[in-house]
């Protein structure tokens, strides 16, 4: 019975189930020139989010593989790549890369014992680490969605 409700609580807390917007959709339906877009002020585009959270997804993802990636020295090298994609190719991949990392760490929550600690953190706090992560950047993602007036996705946004 605890396993299965850690894997429900995780797999929720991974995909924004019941809480926002599903992370694995907050940035369907988006035109890849917007996706570049970086209104005056804003601190990133749509883009950067986007191949931020998938940076440190797939960090997490080798973590949990086993390997031992190193943390970037400066907060800069986790926002890989520019302000917006140089194609609609690139930003489908993107997107593809993001939807893939996105899988895996659902798999992962599901698989050996989330208590099983590796160094100085379990499986279930690295977990529960993205996301949050995740969480935190699909509300920016939505946020700036609606100051481009792009929002909602196809899929709807949570509003009432």
């Amino acid at each position: 019975m605890t396993k299965d409700l850690n894997n429900q609580v995780l797999s929720r807390a991974l995909t924004g189930k019941d809480s926002h917007v599903e992370t694995g959709t907050v940035f369907d339906g988006l035109d890849w020139k917007v996706a570049g877009m970086r209104p005056t002020g804003a601190p990133h585009s749509l883009f950067q989010l986007l191949n931020h959270m998938t940076y440190w997804q797939e960090w997490v993802v080798k973590w949990l593989d086993g390997k031992k990636p190193r943390a970037p020295k400066h907060a800069r090298r986790g926002w890989p790549g520019g302000v917006g994609p140089a194609t609609r190719r690139e930003w489908d991949q993107a997107m593809r890369r993001f939807h893939s990392a996105l899988r895996t760490l659902d798999k992962h929550s599901r698989g050996e014992s989330l208590l099983l600690k590796k160094g100085k953190m379990t499986r279930l706090e690295m977990l529960h680490l993205i996301a949050a992560h995740n969480s935190y950047h699909a509300g920016q993602v939505a946020f700036l969605r609606q100051i481009l007036a792009v929002w909602p996705p196809p899929s709807g946004g949570v509003t009432w």
